[in-house]
C-alpha cells in the first residue's frame, strides 16, 4: 500500500467517523447544510478512490470538474449557513432577506478573490484545468478570509472555540490556510512529482480538520451567549441603513427608524 493510497482510506474513515459523530449530535438540526456536504465529500471521495482503484485511468477530466464545481457549491452553502448561524441571537429582527444578503456577500467576494487566485505553477495545457486550478484556489481564500473574520471578531459576536459555527470554521480555516501555504510553495516547484509531494501534506492537514471535528463535536456544545449591547446596537443600526438604502434605491419611502424587516 503506497503512502497516498493509506491517507485516501484513512480520510474515509475519519470522514465516516464525522458523518457518526455529527448524526449522534442531530446537528443537522442546526448544520443541515454542513451535515450534507460531509455526506457528499465521503461518498465524492469514496467514488473517487473506487475509481482509481478500479480503472487505470482515473478520473476523467469532465468527471473531475463536475465533482469540483459542486464541492464549490456546497463548501460556499456551508459558509452562508455559519454566517447566518453567527448571527442566531439577532433572528428575530432578520429576515430571509439577510441570508439572501450573505449569500450575495460571499458571491461579491469569491467575485474580488477570482483575479488574484492563480498560484498554481504547474503548466497545464487545458485551459478546463486552469479554471477548475483557479476556482479551488478562490473557495480557499474566502474560507481562510471567513475563519480570519470569524476568529477576529468572536468575542464582539459572543463566539468561543466550543461553539459549533466557530469550531466548523476552524476546520475549514487550518484546512485552507495549509492548502494555500503549499499553493505558494508549488509556485518553486517545476515538476508534477513534486507537486504531489507537497499534495501530501494537504491531505495531511485535512486528517488533522477531520480529527478536529470528531474530537469537537463529541463533546457537548456551550450555551450560545447573547450580542453584547453595544454589538446589537450596531448590527441593528447597519440592517437598518441598508433597510433604507435598499428602499431608497427602490424608489420606495424609507422605513421608519426601529422598523426592520431584513438586509
Amino acid at each position: 500500500m503506497t503512502l497516498d493510497n493509506a491517507f485516501e482510506i484513512v480520510g474515509l474513515v475519519t470522514e465516516s467517523a464525522v458523518i457518526l459523530v455529527l448524526a449522534r449530535r442531530r446537528a443537522w438540526r442546526r448544520l443541515p447544510v454542513f451535515f450534507v456536504y460531509c455526506i457528499w465529500a465521503l461518498c465524492s471521495d469514496a467514488a473517487a478512490y473506487t475509481i482509481q482503484v478500479v480503472s487505470a485511468h482515473g478520473l476523467g477530466l469532465n468527471v473531475y470538474l463536475v465533482d469540483s464545481a459542486l464541492d464549490f457549491a456546497l463548501q460556499l452553502c456551508v459558509l452562508v449557513e455559519l454566517a447566518w448561524s453567527v448571527l442566531r441571537p439577532l433572528r428575530n429582527w432578520l429576515s430571509l432577506r439577510a441570508l439572501w444578503a450573505i449569500g450575495f456577500l460571499f458571491l461579491v467576494a469569491g467575485a474580488a478573490v477570482w483575479p488574484f487566485a492563480r498560484l498554481s505553477s504547474i503548466a497545464v495545457s487545458s485551459p478546463a484545468w486552469q479554471v477548475m486550478a483557479q476556482l479551488q484556489q478562490t473557495e480557499t481564500i474566502v474560507r481562510v478570509l471567513f475563519f480570519l473574520l470569524l476568529a477576529v471578531c468572536s468575542h464582539l459576536l459572543s463566539l468561543g472555540w466550543r461553539d459549533r459555527e466557530l469550531q466548523v470554521a476552524t476546520g475549514f480555516g487550518f484546512y485552507s490556510l495549509a492548502s494555500l501555504a503549499v499553493a505558494a510553495l508549488n509556485t518553486r516547484q517545476a515538476t508534477a512529482l513534486q507537486f504531489t509531494h507537497l499534495y501530501r501534506i494537504v491531505a495531511a492537514s485535512f486528517l488533522c480538520s477531520l480529527f478536529y471535528w470528531v474530537f469537537s463535536f463529541a463533546h457537548e456544545e456551550v450555551e450560545r451567549h447573547e450580542f453584547t449591547p453595544r454589538m446589537r446596537t450596531a448590527l441593528m443600526t447597519l440592517a437598518e441603513t441598508a433597510h433604507i438604502t435598499r428602499a431608497a434605491l427602490a424608489g420606495l419611502a424609507p422605513a421608519k427608524p426601529g422598523e426592520l424587516d431584513g438586509c
